[in-house]
């Protein structure tokens, strides 16, 4: 019933900005962590941006300075704003959160399905 839903991705150039959305649906109690995940075709899933219910962020070195994570806690929702694209930032992004649904006490860890982020020339 809780799902993630992203939007946000597509082509751009180097040096060109994005912004990634992402809202949580369906029947929620509370959201606690929040961030943003990507991958590249043979590489691990790695943190982009991740995002506490206090605001407290952090970014990996790859992209600090370059990205902003933001959430909106009476919309359910987390973005990411993405400037100054490199080649390199190429991949699937994946949305992720912390939630508590209505039907339970526990948490559970939520992936959106992904949304292709593309930097080329």
């Amino acid at each position: 019933q809780v799902r993630l839903v992203e939007s946000g991705g597509g082509l751009v150039q180097p040096g060109g900005s994005l912004r990634l959305s992402c809202a949580a649906l369906g029947s929620i109690s509370r959201i606690d962590a929040m961030g943003w995940y990507r991958q590249a075709p043979g590489k691990e899933r790695e943190l982009v941006a991740g995002i506490r219910s206090d605001g407290n962020t952090n970014y990996p070195d790859s992209v600090k300075g370059r990205f902003t994570i933001f959430r909106d806690n009476a919309k359910n929702t987390v973005d990411l704003q993405m400037n100054s694209l490199k080649p390199e930032d190429t991949a699937v992004y994946y949305c992720n959160a912390q939630i508590v649904p209505t039907y339970t006490v526990y948490v559970g860890r939520y992936w959106g399905p992904g949304t292709q982020v593309t930097v080329s020339s």
